[in-house]
């Protein structure tokens, strides 16, 4: 079965306090969840109703399970989850200091993490070049094997050979901590750019990406590249996407802030739902906001999750085109 939303990369426990507005040391009771963005934007796929599979590595250990039967709670395919000996599956922890101080803690995932030993040999590359949407992350290119097989994965479906409604997507989700310099990243970046159509990212990913400049300089050179959409995230003035005909601006969908660490992958999960959908660009990026914002107004990432209703509900709420609406328009 071909799926319509394929990720690649990145798992772990997330560990949430369930007190709010106060630093780690000083929270008193934690719930887990399932994490890691490309795991995340998986569930939120499925929650639109996509079909969807995670490629990834647990440990083989106890956590490790509880993450297969998240993925298969949420109705994520986990048969390319597998565990990977002597390594231990990595745990999250965060504060959660709203409106926008929420810290993040790893654990398990230096100097490596089972997600980092997936080998170009294991993958199923039938499964990657028949996906509707094949989306990763730059966290994946940080260090081998799991560097190779994703360069792997990418040259399993070149961009030339993609029939319309089917993307390559890649999160510019640049993380610090994983890479020895900018330098690096940026080196990565441009190995796996000419298989991409969608890149993803805000100003500063974008900026490690491609330099720094105005996010419409920053939009040009991703183009430049070949990518055929670019969405630059503007932070508080909410997102633009750019293809070689046309510009899109989308406001933010204003909420009160809880937890905003999952807003980008629920954005991921709902802009996969909108591409797939042939919506215009318009409806995309309105019905992505609205399902970022939703998840930053509660405390959880991938059970946070919106579903269609909730999210052309907010729209509506908010007077806010839903996206049968904006498509009558175009």
């Amino acid at each position: 079965m071909a799926h319509d939303v394929l990720t690649m990369g990145r798992i772990s426990v997330d560990v949430y306090p369930q007190d709010i507005g106060v630093g780690l040391a000083d929270v008193g009771t934690f719930r887990k969840y399932l994490g890691g963005s490309p795991s995340n934007v998986a569930v939120a796929a499925a929650r639109h109703g996509r079909e969807s599979a995670v490629i990834t590595r647990t440990g083989q250990d106890p956590f490790g399970e509880y993450l297969h039967g998240e993925l298969q709670k949420f109705g994520v395919d986990d048969s390319m989850v597998s565990a990977v000996s002597g390594l231990q599956t990595p745990v999250t922890f965060c504060a959660i200091q709203p409106p926008d101080d929420f810290p993040l803690y790893f654990y398990g995932r230096f100097p490596t993490a089972p997600d980092l030993q997936i080998a170009a040999g294991e993958l199923n590359l039938e499964a990657i070049r028949d996906a509707g949407i094949f989306w990763s992350t730059l966290t994946g290119l940080c260090q081998e094997p799991s560097r190779a097989a994703h360069l792997a994965a990418h040259e399993a479906r070149p961009r030339h050979a993609l029939v319309p409604g089917r993307h390559t997507v890649l999160d510019l989700d640049y993380r610090p901590m994983f890479w020895p310099s900018v330098a690096q990243a940026r080196e990565q970046i441009a190995c796996i750019l000419p298989h991409v159509t969608v890149a993803v990212g805000n100003t500063t990913e974008c900026a490690v990406a491609v330099g720094p400049g105005t996010p419409d300089e920053q939009a040009d050179r991703l183009l430049e590249a070949g990518v055929r959409l670019a969405v630059v995230k503007l932070g508080p003035d909410g997102v633009m996407a750019r293809t070689e005909s046309e510009r899109v601006v989308s406001a933010p969908v204003p909420v009160q802030t809880v937890n905003g660490l999952g807003a980008g992958d629920a954005f991921g999960g709902a802009l996969c739902h909108g591409l797939l959908a042939g919506w215009p660009l318009a409806a995309v990026l309105e019905y992505a906001n609205a399902s970022g914002a939703l998840v930053a107004s509660r405390i959880s990432c991938a059970d946070a999750m919106p579903t269609p209703a909730e999210v052309t509900g907010l729209l509506a709420e908010r007077g806010r085109m839903v996206p049968e609406l904006l498509e009558a328009l175009s």
